[in-house]
């Protein structure tokens, strides 16, 4: 089989989309893309190659995609010029003779008028130049990971209860895990080229349901407190985040409340094969241990 790469080798997604590969297919058919090789020693202890490279760096680009096939680009840093590196590595990859680019952009429907800074149009960019670029290519569109509920809702939720802006939006959250081993079938199987999936969780959860979870969880009430903007942006940063992140943070909350992670295809589901990691679960498992 010919060889598939992994951008961001080191990063959570990047890494454990080459580990659920590694189940799936010979280490010898596997490349990570890692702008530091040394950070992904475990890696290449278990047979993957790690190629150098920066998505800002085009002629290494086109080198490290030398006799590749298909590439999973996962995308970069916000605030960081991503037209930019995800242009060069479109761009590399066809010089390099790519076959196949597996983009992971965060869910947008087609008629929604909401925007994350520094990510919806960015997205909408990689997807319209890979449209054009003559590759195949995949979408595997992420909803919010399910790992930044406790990031959300700020400081120590079961005993200052839930704080996010007033709605009652519902999303519907993904482990990181689940979203890498679902990205490993894409990559690993033909039949996926020029699809675009939604990787939604399921079942989709407000802040208030998430407040439930926890009452239920700790067997004490846990309040959702119900604010401005302003009032969550003062909560996240007497929580000790710099106002940026505070920022950042709330425009995924004004998403969730707006709906726009609500979805549910089953898309996830079918390419796992059983039924993904539930937000409750996941509360469960990361709540008990802090009570522990």
């Amino acid at each position: 089989m010919a060889k598939i790469l992994v951008t961001g080798a080191t990063g959570n997604i990047g890494r454990k989309t080459l580990q659920h590969l590694l189940k799936r297919l010979p280490a010898i058919d596997l490349v990570g893309l890692a702008r530091d090789p040394a950070k992904a020693a475990d890696l290449a202890a278990a047979g993957i190659e790690i190629r150098q490279g920066d998505y800002f760096e085009y002629d290494r680009l086109v080198r490290a995609f030398e006799g590749i096939e298909k590439i999973m680009l996962v995308s970069a840093t916000a605030f960081t010029d991503r037209n930019a590196q995800h242009q060069n590595v479109i761009s590399a990859a066809r010089q390099a003779g790519v076959k196949h680019i597996v983009y992971m952009p965060i869910i947008h429907e087609a008629v929604s008028a909401f925007t994350l800074p520094d990510i919806t149009e960015q997205d909408l960019f990689v997807e319209e130049k890979l449209k054009a670029s003559g590759l195949a290519y995949t979408l595997v569109g992420h909803p919010p990971f399910i790992e930044s509920i406790p990031f959300n809702i700020g400081g120590n939720a079961l005993d200052t209860g839930v704080h996010a802006p007033a709605g009652a939006g519902k999303a519907g959250y993904a482990s990181r895990e689940d979203l890498a081993e679902a990205h490993a079938v894409v990559l690993s199987e033909d039949g996926h080229e020029y699809k675009s999936y939604a990787l939604y969780g399921n079942p989709a959860v407000s802040f208030a349901d998430i407040a439930q979870i926890l009452s239920d969880i700790s067997g004490k009430p846990v309040s959702f407190v119900a604010g401005t903007d302003q009032d969550y942006i003062d909560h996240l940063m007497a929580a000790g985040l710099p106002e940026p992140a505070a920022r950042f943070a709330l425009g995924w909350v004004q998403g969730v409340n707006a709906g726009e992670w609500g979805g549910k295809t089953g898309d996830l589901e079918k390419l796992l094969g059983r039924k993904p990691m539930t937000a409750a679960e996941f509360l469960r498992t990361n709540y008990a241990a802090r009570q522990a």
